[in-house]
C-alpha cells in the first residue's frame, strides 16, 4: 500500500491499517492519494479507528506489519535501554466477509507478575467511500442519528438516515473489564490482565459490519488462522481445473499470483432471474465492486482457463442493462452499465453511480465477451438466454451510441461524473500531443475498435446459435464499413499510426497512445498497417523495459507519473500482446510479456494497477505509480493474458 498502509482483501470487504495494525481515523485523502484506513464493507466505513494502547501509551512496532492474508506485528510498551520493556504484544489481523478478527498474545518479559492496562478504542463513522475523496465535495445528511450501546462483552455502533441503517458490532472474548465513554463518540474498551512471572493472556477482537440492507445471518471468524482457510479455500475452488505450463517459471508464479487475487476479489452480485453470483470487483481499495469494463476484461483474459466469471459477469451485467434514458445516470436502452455502488450516498441520490452508465466500451465488450465465451466453451444456452441483451446491446451502439447517425461510438463529457468515458477516463487522458484536450463529442480509436469486434462476434452468434442469417449479414456489413471509415479518418499518414481520437468536428487527436495497441486486438487495421503500429510500440519511446507506455515519451504531453499520460497498465499491455501475436508480430509481444513478467517479480509476483512510466534503462526496478490499486482483478488476470499470446515458454 501507499501511504504506509496495509491491505487486507476479502470479497467485498476490505480493511487499511497501520504500521503497528491501529485505524487512526484520519479521513484518507482519496482516490488518488491512497488508501482510508478503515475497514470498509458495500463502500461504508464501519470502523473508522482501532488502537491500541498498554498502560495508556500507545506501543511502538518492533516488528512492523508484514503484508499477507493476515497482518502480523509485534509490538512493545516504549521504554529505553535501562528499561526494557514490560510486556511484548503479537499482533495479528484478518477480514473476513462483513467481518474483522484479531488476536493478541499479550506475554510478560519480567521474572514478577506484572499488570498490564490493555484499551482499545473503537468507532464506527459510517462514512461513505465518495466523502473520503480528493474531490473536495460535501455531502448533505440530514437526520443523522447515531448511537453505540454497550454489550456484556462489547460495543454496537448504529448509524441511521431515514430509511437507511447499518450498524457495527464489537466484541471481544475475554469480555472486557469495561467499557469507557471518550468523549468523542469512540469508546473505550479496558482489561486489567494479571500476567504471571514470563506468562501471557490471550484476547480474540471481533467486529461484524451489517451495512444497509444485509439479509444474510453473518458468521464472524474464530481467529485470523480461520480467515487464512477461508482464503485458501475460495483459491482451490477458483482455481480448480487450471493447468499452468511450467517451461516458464516466473508467468507461472505472476499467473498463480493473479488467480489467487481474482478469488479474493470476487464480489457478489444478482443476475436476471435475481440469483447470486460472484463478479470480478475492479479493484482495493476504491473500487471493490461491479465495473462493468473492468470485470468484462478480466473475465476475458480468465476465460481460456476458467470461463466462470466470464458468465456470472455477463448475467450480472445483464441484470444491470439499461432499459430506459435518463441524463443523470447517463443511460440509455441496451447500454451496459459502468459501475454499480451500494453506499448511501448513491442510495440517495447524491452521487449517480448507484447503476451509473457513464461508459462507451462496455457495451461492444458485453458482446465481445459473449461472442468470445460461447466459442470457447460452446455453451449456446447463454447465449440464447441473453439473446435479448445482445440484441439491445448492438442497438445501442447503432442508435444511441452513434454508429449509425456519426459512423462511430462517441462519448460526450458527464458534467456530474465522468469526463472522458473510454477506458482512459481520467479528466486529460485524451488528448493532442501537446496535451490539448478536444471539444465536443469524443470518439476514442480503442472503443471502435472494440466496436467492430462486437459486431463481428455477434454475427458469429446470430448465424451458428440464434439461426438469424439476415441479422448477421447486417452485422458484418456494418463492420466492414467500420473498418474503412476508421483506417480512412483515424490514420495519420504523416505519423503511419492511427490518432487516439476525433474531436466533435472529427478533427484528429494526434497523440501518440498505446490504445493503437487495442486495435491489434480487435482486428481492425489492415494487415500492412498492423504490422507497422505493432512495430512501432515497441520503439524505445514507447516500451519503458516493463511495458508499452500509454502515451510515447517524447510528447509534450507526455509524464511518467501521470495516470493516463505516460504510465504502464498492465491490462492495457496484455490486450497489446494479444493483439501483437493476432498479427503475427511473436517476438513483439514476447518482449512485452517479458518486461510486465520481470516488473511482476519485482514484486512479489503480483502486478499492480499500474506502473510509472520510468525506462529500465535508467532504474533497474519497476517504479510504482504512487496511487495504484495494490489488487486490481484486469492486472491480476493479465499475466493468463499473456500466457494466451506467447504461451508458457
Amino acid at each position: 500500500m501507499t501511504d504506509r498502509h496495509h491491505l487486507l482483501v476479502f470479497g467485498g470487504t476490505f480493511a487499511a491499517v497501520g504500521e503497528n495494525g491501529d485505524i487512526s481515523g484520519v479521513r484518507g485523502p482519496g482516490p488518488a492519494s491512497g488508501s482510508p484506513e478503515g475497514l470498509f464493507v458495500r463502500d461504508a466505513r464501519h470502523l473508522s479507528r482501532w488502537q491500541l494502547t498498554v498502560d495508556g501509551a500507545v506501543p511502538e512496532a518492533l516488528s512492523p506489519v508484514e503484508d499477507g492474508d493476515t497482518t502480523r506485528c509485534v509490538l512493545v510498551p516504549r521504554g529505553g535501554r535501562n528499561e526494557p520493556p514490560s510486556c511484548t504484544l503479537f499482533r495479528e489481523q484478518a477480514v473476513g466477509d462483513s467481518s474483522f478478527v484479531e488476536s493478541l498474545r499479550i506475554v510478560c518479559n519480567r521474572p514478577v507478575p506484572t499488570t498490564v492496562r490493555l484499551a482499545l478504542t473503537a468507532d464506527a463513522d459510517f462514512t461513505d467511500q465518495f466523502e473520503l475523496r480528493s474531490d473536495h465535495r460535501t455531502y448533505a445528511k440530514t437526520g443523522v442519528v447515531r448511537r453505540r450501546e454497550i454489550l456484556d462483552d462489547g460495543v454496537e455502533f448504529t448509524y441511521r438516515r431515514g430509511e437507511w441503517t447499518s450498524c457495527t458490532t464489537v466484541t471481544a472474548e475475554p469480555a472486557p473489564d469495561a467499557v469507557e465513554e471518550t468523549g468523542t463518540g469512540a469508546r473505550r474498551l479496558v482489561w486489567r490482565l494479571e500476567l504471571e512471572p514470563h506468562g501471557s493472556a490471550e484476547l480474540t477482537l471481533r467486529v461484524t459490519a451489517r451495512p444497509h440492507g444485509e439479509r444474510r445471518a453473518l458468521r464472524v471468524p474464530r481467529s485470523p488462522g480461520s480467515v487464512t482457510g477461508q482464503l485458501r479455500a475460495r483459491e482451490a475452488e477458483f482455481a480448480e481445473g487450471v493447468a499452468l505450463p511450467t517451461g516458464w517459471p516466473e508467468l507461472t508464479a505472476a499467473c498463480a499470483r493473479g488467480l489467487s487475487d481474482l478469488a479474493a476479489l470476487q464480489v457478489q452480485a444478482t443476475g436476471p432471474d435475481g440469483e447470486d453470483l460472484r463478479v470480478p470487483a475492479a479493484g482495493a481499495p476504491w473500487f471493490l465492486t461491479l465495473l462493468g469494463r473492468d470485470a468484462l476484461l478480466a473475465s476475458l483474459f480468465a476465460l481460456p482457463y476458467h470461463p466462470r466469471p466470464a458468465a456470472a459477469t455477463l448475467l450480472a451485467l445483464a441484470a444491470a442493462q439499461a432499459t430506459e434514458a435518463d441524463t443523470r445516470t447517463v443511460s440509455q436502452p441496451g447500454k451496459i452499465v459502468h459501475e454499480v455502488r451500494h453506499g448511501e450516498l448513491a442510495h440517495f441520490g447524491q452521487v449517480p453511480y448507484g447503476r451509473y452508465y457513464g461508459s462507451v466500451d462496455a457495451t461492444p465488450l458485453f458482446l465481445v465477451v459473449l461472442g468470445a465465451y460461447v466459442e470457447q466453451t460452446g455453451d449456446v444456452a447463454l447465449a440464447r438466454r441473453l439473446e435479448p441483451h445482445a440484441r439491445a446491446a448492438v442497438g445501442w451502439m447503432l442508435d444511441h451510441g452513434g454508429l449509425t447517425s456519426r459512423g462511430y461510438l462517441v462519448y460526450r463529457a458527464d458534467r456530474g461524473g465522468l469526463a472522458n468515458q473510454n477506458w482512459k477516463d481520467s479528466p486529460g487522458a485524451i488528448c493532442s500531443a501537446d496535451g490539448a484536450r478536444p471539444t465536443g463529442a469524443v470518439m476514442a480509436a480503442g472503443a471502435q475498435g472494440y466496436a467492430y469486434d462486437a459486431l463481428r462476434r455477434t454475427a458469429w452468434t446470430a448465424r451458428t446459435v440464434w439461426e438469424d442469417e439476415k441479422y448477421a449479414a447486417l452485422l458484418e456489413q456494418a463492420a466492414a464499413d467500420l473498418r474503412d471509415r476508421f483506417q480512412r479518418d483515424f490514420w495519420m499518414p504523416d505519423r503511419a499510426f492511427p490518432a487516439l481520437a476525433l474531436d466533435g468536428e472529427g478533427r484528429q487527436v494526434d497523440a501518440l497512445a498505446s490504445d493503437a495497441g487495442h486495435l491489434l486486438w480487435s482486428g481492425l487495421l489492415d494487415k500492412e498497417y498492423g504490422e507497422i503500429v505493432g512495430r512501432r510500440l515497441l520503439e524505445a519511446d514507447f516500451f519503458s523495459g516493463w511495458g508499452v507506455r500509454t502515451l510515447a515519451a517524447g510528447q509534450p504531453a507526455y509524464h511518467p507519473l501521470s495516470y493516463h499520460r505516460g504510465s504502464v497498465w498492465p491490462h492495457d499491455n496484455a490486450l497489446i500482446a494479444l493483439g501483437l501475436a493476432r498479427y503475427g508480430l511473436h517476438d513483439e509481444a514476447r518482449t512485452v510479456a517479458h518486461g510486465l513478467v520481470d516488473a511482476a517479480a519485482a514484486t512479489g509476483h503480483r502486478l499492480p494497477e499500474v506502473l510509472a512510466g520510468y525506462g529500465r534503462d535508467t532504474h533497474g526496478r519497476p517504479v510504482p505509480y504512487p496511487h495504484a490499486c495494490v489488487r486490481e482483478s484486469r492486472s491480476a488476470a493479465a499475466p493468463l493474458a499473456l500466457l494466451t499470446a506467447v504461451g508458457g515458454v
